[in-house]
This record gives C-alpha cells, sequence and structure tokens, in this order.
C-alpha cells in the first residue's frame, strides 16, 4: 500500500494553459503530459473554457465539489455532471468546452493511454467497511471527506480529505468511513489487446 498525502501532490499548469492541476499519480512515474500511460489528477475549474486536448486519451471526469458542468462537445453531443453524477467517460481528444452551473466546481480526472491502459472509476459512499480487492489490477482509493481508513495485512493508514491509496495488483484491503462521506476507487489494469 502506498500512501499519496493531498498536501504530496504536484500542482501544475493546465495543457492548454487556462488554470492548473494537482497531479494525484502519474505512471511511468514523473512523465509528461504528452507520455503518459495513465495518470489522475484534480482541478479547480473557475471559468467556462475549452478542455485540453489529448490525443489517445481515454478520459473519465468525476465532479467533487460545487454545482456542476455542462459539456458541449464540438459535434453538437451535450451532457451535464454534477456531484451525484456518474462517472462521464469519453475520448479526450474530442473537441469539448466546459460551462460552469453556477460557480466554480473541483473534479476528478482519470486518463489512460488508450491501446495500453484500461480504467474505470466507481464513487463509493460510507460508512462501510468495504472490502476492495485488485484481481491483478492496481486500485485508487481517494478519499473526498474526513475519516476514512485504509487496512491491508500489512498496513493501517487513516485518511484525510484528498488523500490516496494505491493498491498493489494482490493487495486486499478494507475501507472503513467514520462520517458516511464519500471516495473514489480507481481501477487501472494494462490492455491485453496491445
Amino acid at each position: 500500500m502506498r500512501l499519496i498525502r493531498a498536501s504530496e501532490c504536484r500542482v501544475m499548469p493546465w495543457k492548454n494553459g487556462g488554470g492548473t492541476t494537482t497531479e494525484i499519480a502519474v505512471h511511468p512515474p514523473g512523465a509528461s503530459l504528452d507520455a503518459f500511460d495513465w495518470r489522475i489528477s484534480k482541478a479547480h475549474v473557475g471559468m467556462d473554457g475549452l478542455f485540453s486536448s489529448f490525443p489517445g486519451i481515454d478520459r473519465t471526469l468525476s465532479v467533487l465539489s460545487g454545482n456542476g458542468i455542462a459539456l458541449h462537445f464540438s459535434d453538437g453531443e451535450t451532457t451535464s455532471l454534477r456531484r451525484d453524477s456518474a462517472p462521464y467517460a469519453f475520448a479526450a481528444d474530442r473537441d469539448v468546452e466546459g460551462r460552469l452551473l453556477d460557480g466554480p466546481i473541483d473534479d476528478l480526472n482519470v486518463m489512460t493511454r488508450r491501446g495500453r491502459w484500461r480504467h474505470d472509476v466507481t464513487p463509493i459512499a460510507g460508512p462501510g467497511p468495504i472490502e476492495v480487492s485488485p484481481r491483478g489490477r492496481l486500485l485508487v482509493v481517494i478519499a473526498c471527506s474526513t475519516g476514512w481508513s485504509v487496512a491491508t495485512e500489512a498496513q493501517r493508514a487513516n485518511l484525510e480529505m484528498g488523500d490516496s491509496v494505491l493498491l498493489e495488483y494482490a493487495e486486499e484491503a478494507v475501507l472503513t468511513g467514520n462520517d458516511g462521506g464519500g471516495l473514489f476507487l480507481i481501477e487501472l489494469w494494462s490492455d491485453a489487446s496491445r
């Protein structure tokens, strides 16, 4: 189990220069925005604007706080995301504009390089206990509230809001929340078809 404290995460500019993002985890470690296989980040979105384009990348977006965002794709598709919406998956090389729904938001972005890695994002409500098993995959748990703990056979960690834990391929864990708040469970796996 690798604990990733929110205070230790790298803050960097958006690819399009329109804001900043907090990088939670990236593979390979230290990879640039053009060279990652997978990347998990959080962003504060304070104004409407175009999303950065990431050719060859699949993306899942979830709203963590705020009233939400409407996504307007250049092909005419539109969708609105709120905190209670399911995570929304789309190709990150599609042209899309985000329009805030009455104020700023914080969002969670999970991105994987198409043909190399895949991902799934699941919101989970507390308090637990919730047993998770990677089943040959990488799992990343992100706390959206305080009061969560993660316990494996060898370790235990208390999570504050924004903290994360990376669980390796065979490392089972039990998640317990004291306040009934939520977290996100992100599964990452190598694409066998490459």
